[in-house]
């Protein structure tokens, strides 16, 4: 009678320790699960164009502006990198020196480079942009030794005479072999002297002159990524 009598206790036991069981095994495959979603969780990595007006998009509404098209380009493409826009109009080489500090407080990864523009525009001596233009590379190489680097080529119009023309010209591909970096032989390349392809000023692209620096730029660019 009494092995009658606690026979259903014990069925009862069994059950719940069945039940228990599942609970544990569900809890331990929602863990799992929460823990592959984590490692797919992808950390972006940031991308820095420091430059001038044809960086900032000068003229134009900010989703025109190359580095915005780039950006559109690597979301289409599902790359993990943030496009941060450091364009400033009329920036120089010797101001780009005071600004590149405070631009660093994030983290970069990848640093693409378009100054001297104005400096050649202005006549200042090659050697001197050469100079501030070292002093900005090394800055960001200090501060983030594992960063990857791009530099813009750029020109200057023949009447600020042959010498400097063609030195200043020279410039880029010098930087960027002694620092080991990506080269736009020319950013402006295709764009530069068309007048349609330029607002009034014969010095600002449109925005489909942008488009096309935004494929200047990533013919280089994509490589790197």
């Amino acid at each position: 009678m009494l092995r009658k009598r606690f026979m259903p206790i014990i069925v009862l036991c069994a059950l719940l320790s069945a039940c228990g069981n599942t609970k544990n095994d569900t809890d331990q495959t929602n863990s799992d699960t929460t823990a592959k979603a984590a490692a797919k969780t992808v950390v972006k990595k940031n991308i820095l164009f420091f430059g001038t007006s044809l960086t900032a998009g000068y003229g134009l509404d900010p989703s025109e502006a190359y580095p915005a098209l780039i950006q559109q380009r690597i979301d289409s493409l599902k790359l993990p990198y943030t496009v941060i826009n450091g364009g400033l109009s009329g920036e120089t080489s010797a101001a780009g020196k005071a600004r590149i500090d405070w631009l660093l407080k994030q983290k970069i990864d990848v640093f693409v480079l378009e100054l001297g523009a104005n400096d050649g525009l202005r006549g200042i001596a090659v050697a001197e942009t050469t100079k501030n233009l070292q002093f900005i590379i090394d800055q960001v190489k200090a501060k983030y030794p594992d960063v990857k680097m791009v530099l813009a080529g750029m020109q200057v119009p023949p009447n600020m005479g042959s010498t400097f023309a063609n030195d200043f010209k020279e410039m880029f591909p010098k930087l960027a072999k002694k620092n080991n970096m990506e080269l736009i032989p020319f950013l402006l390349a295709n764009v530069g002297g068309i007048p349609e392809l330029n607002q009034p000023d014969g010095i600002h692209p449109t925005a489909e002159g942008d488009k096309i620096l935004a494929e200047n730029v990533w013919v280089k660019l994509k490589g790197v990524l």
